[in-house]
């Protein structure tokens, strides 16, 4: 068995605040990418991809779909990257050019396994990643994909951001928040016939750990055919829905959240010091 290992990650040398009118860490503006995505096909989802991406203005963070480059594919032998290829160079490249940080997961070789790993990558280059935890035995994910032993909490603009991918939605223990994080971050591909787990899910996380709770779902229909209706949305630490994207809506749109907001509920409504402590074995 293997102890949960939560680590904190910082960036330091990396200063987004340059440009800015507003003290940063005060706000963040989130942008959800609900889209389709071609099978298997990384290169052209690049492409529509940077599309969007190109059309945001000002925006601090954009999120994507859970394998954004290739759909939620289980043959990584075919068409996994490494953390030096095409489409992780593709991101950094953008994030520079765009001066914003861009996440979201893909499958990556790692030594001799595979992962469905969550790419964070900084404005300045700099990446951060989380390899989902719990593999989609439904599917067989867990036959092909190792499965990853460490929660992460990401600093980004003074903001903790812990990243969860799909399935992992499902396993409250995990997302537990222990660490006062800020922000709870979903990417997914999540089947329009189970999207009503999603939807209250995702509420159910934001009340309980009282945080922000973003979730990014895609659209379309895949190689396997199963298919997706989206309902990205993005709740804030009392569960109140702050933006939803509808059915089948292919979309980038823009949340701001506001450093406050947590600080008045956590003082007002302090159930947070009244959680639970535990060991989680892994």
């Amino acid at each position: 068995m293997i102890p949960l290992n939560v680590q904190q990650r910082s960036f330091a040398g990396f200063n987004f605040q340059k440009d800015k009118k507003m003290n940063p860490t005060e706000t963040l503006s989130v942008a959800l990418i609900q889209t389709d995505m071609v099978w298997e096909n990384a290169p052209l989802n690049r492409k529509n991809l940077e599309i969007k991406l190109r059309k945001l203005n000002g925006v601090e963070l954009a999120v994507l779909p859970e394998m954004f480059s290739t759909g939620f594919t289980m043959s990584p032998a075919e068409i996994a990257e490494t953390m030096e290829g095409e489409t992780i160079s593709w991101l950094k490249e953008l994030g520079r050019s765009l001066n914003m940080a861009i996440c979201g997961s893909l499958v990556i070789r790692d030594r001799e396994s595979f992962f469905n790993r969550f790419v964070f990558v900084f404005p300045d280059g700099h990446t951060a990643t989380y390899d989902k935890r719990h593999t989609f035995t439904l599917s067989g994910e867990d036959k092909v994909y190792a499965k990853g032993t460490e929660k992460i909490i990401i600093d980004y603009m003074g903001w903790k951001i812990c990243p969860q991918v799909c399935y992992d939605l499902r396993f409250p223990a995990w997302s537990r928040n222990l660490e006062d994080y800020d922000v709870l971050l979903y990417v997914a591909n999540w089947p329009q016939e189970r999207i009503s787990a999603w939807d209250a899910l995702l509420k159910a996380r934001a009340i309980e750990n009282m945080s922000y709770c973003i979730g990014v779902n895609r659209i379309g229909s895949d190689g396997n055919g199963y298919t997706f209706n989206g309902h990205s949305a993005a709740f804030d630490g009392l569960g109140n829905q702050l933006l939803g994207l509808e059915d089948n809506e292919e979309s980038e749109k823009v949340v701001t959240l506001k450093k406050f907001h947590l600080h008045d509920i956590r003082e007002k409504l302090k159930f947070l010091q009244d959680r639970d402590y535990f060991t989680l074995q892994v």
